[in-house]
């Protein structure tokens, strides 16, 4: 079993998302013994935003594209090759100002690609990534969870089904700035 663990929070040090999905890897880990596991921090390795440059990159054939386009695309593609290869995703997703983190956002850019890991087709769309087991550790200074303001959970989940992970379980830490 291929164990993926992406943290989104942009501290590099002492995030609670991290320790939390750390937490849950290293359970995962000591459960499954011949389990390997992969790490991707976002904050110690930001994912470049989508931007003209990179839309124009990856709609311009593989054979025409200049090194600088082709470059651009591979960032994108060792995203996707880690997510094909995972059987399990623990991701750490704190909550910033009621939504995901912009390096979770450049994340879900890299890896949401048209004919790789989902496609339309004449029902709608078809997710290509399934298999998957994806744990989702949420973060938060307040508590959020099943109120009108909790938008992180309906995205992600929404998310995750369109690119067809579907065995999506949500870990939720509230109230961590609110005290004792």
């Amino acid at each position: 079993m291929n164990i993926l663990q992406i943290n989104s929070s942009a501290r590099t040090h002492g995030a609670h998302s991290t320790q939390l999905a750390n937490q849950l890897s290293a359970a995962l880990l000591a459960k499954h013994p011949e389990a390997t596991l992969s790490v991707r921090d976002l904050a110690v390795t930001p994912h470049p935003v989508l931007d003209e440059a990179a839309l124009h990159a990856l709609f311009t054939k593989p054979a025409e594209r200049t090194a600088e386009q082709a470059q651009r695309v591979t960032l994108d593609d060792v995203l996707i090759a880690e997510v094909q290869q995972a059987d399990v995703l623990v991701l750490g997703a704190p909550m910033y100002n009621f939504g995901i983190s912009s390096q979770l956002k450049n994340w879900i850019d890299a890896i949401s690609r048209a004919q790789v890991t989902f496609r339309y087709t004449a029902h709608g769309p078809e997710g290509l990534l399934t298999g998957k087991k994806v744990y989702v550790v949420l973060t938060r200074g307040g508590l959020y969870r099943n109120t009108p303001n909790d938008t992180q959970m309906p995205y992600l989940k929404s998310f995750f089904a369109f690119l067809g992970m579907t065995d999506v379980q949500f870990v939720y830490a509230e109230g961590l700035a609110m005290g004792a």
